[in-house]
């Protein structure tokens, strides 16, 4: 009755199956590993967020690497800017996807370490991105700021490249030990994206706030591969009883049209 099932096509249609129904278990459990990793990163900087403010050299200190629980942290600091070693960071974006710097600013505190912070965005409006842009001055004098505790970054984890042979002030990626050695003191591991005080005249602008990556889209991912895997073998087994009954009755048509024929004389 299901001699067929041998044939080389029903053959090559059975391990299509058998590769398939794994494949895609092995998806949506890869899915679900997903969901989990963002929903614990989601997590993370909902903590962060929620926490009370710290002074930064409580989180962070020379040499220090941000850690993924540190991150996001709202952190102050008092001291004064330092204008004079402020660098730009190229081909970064605001929240309508044009094309600008950062603004990055050694911020000098009362027991002379430094912190980086980065104050925003500005557009690269002028007649080349190699001149240094103008930049609105931060608040003058000894003020308090505050910020988001933002680890160095590194091309791996932002998929910018670190170029070489920059105009002057200007650079790729913040890494607090490069500016350490380009300004000769102790600076802070990491970087403040600076929330107060707000600039005058919102320039530069503020950077965004972290957002929420999207972990149910990976959930509902994860069940449509299962529901695929389990369609599988119903599928397979709904051609077979047709593929049966289609030959059952191609069969039973022949013996009749066999029985219907004339004798021969």
């Amino acid at each position: 009755m299901y001699r067929f099932l041998l044939s080389r096509q029903w053959v090559i249609l059975t391990l299509l199956a058998l590769i398939l129904i794994p494949t895609m278990v092995r998806l949506g459990i890869w899915q679900m590993h997903r969901y989990e990793e963002r929903t614990a990163r989601n997590q993370l900087v909902a903590d962060a967020l929620a926490a009370k403010p710290v002074p930064v050299e409580r989180l962070t200190s020379p040499g220090h690497t941000v850690t993924s629980a540190e991150r996001y942290r709202t952190v102050t600091a008092k001291g004064r800017f330092d204008t004079d070693d402020e660098v730009v960071v190229r081909r970064r974006t605001n929240a309508d996807d044009e094309v600008g710097f950062h603004v990055l600013t050694p911020f000098v505190l009362d027991d002379g370490k430094v912190l980086l912070v980065n104050r925003g965005w500005i557009p690269a409006d002028g007649p080349s991105q190699t001149a240094f842009p103008k930049i609105p001055a931060p608040p003058g004098g000894e003020v308090t700021v505050s910020g988001r505790l933002m680890p160095d970054e590194t091309t791996e984890a932002s998929g910018i490249k670190d170029l070489k042979g920059l105009p002057d002030r200007q650079i790729m990626l913040v890494d607090s030990g490069r500016e350490a050695e380009r300004l000769g003191v102790q600076v802070l591991g990491g970087y403040l994206a600076l929330t107060e005080p707000e600039p005058e005249g919102d320039t530069p602008e503020p950077l965004g706030s972290p957002g929420d990556e999207n972990a149910a889209l990976n959930y509902a991912y994860a069940l449509q591969w299962w529901l695929f895997a389990a369609a599988v073998p119903v599928g397979y087994v709904i051609l077979v009883r047709r593929e049966r009954r289609d030959r059952e009755e191609a069969a039973a048509a022949a013996e009749e049209e066999k029985e219907a024929a004339p004798a021969p004389a």
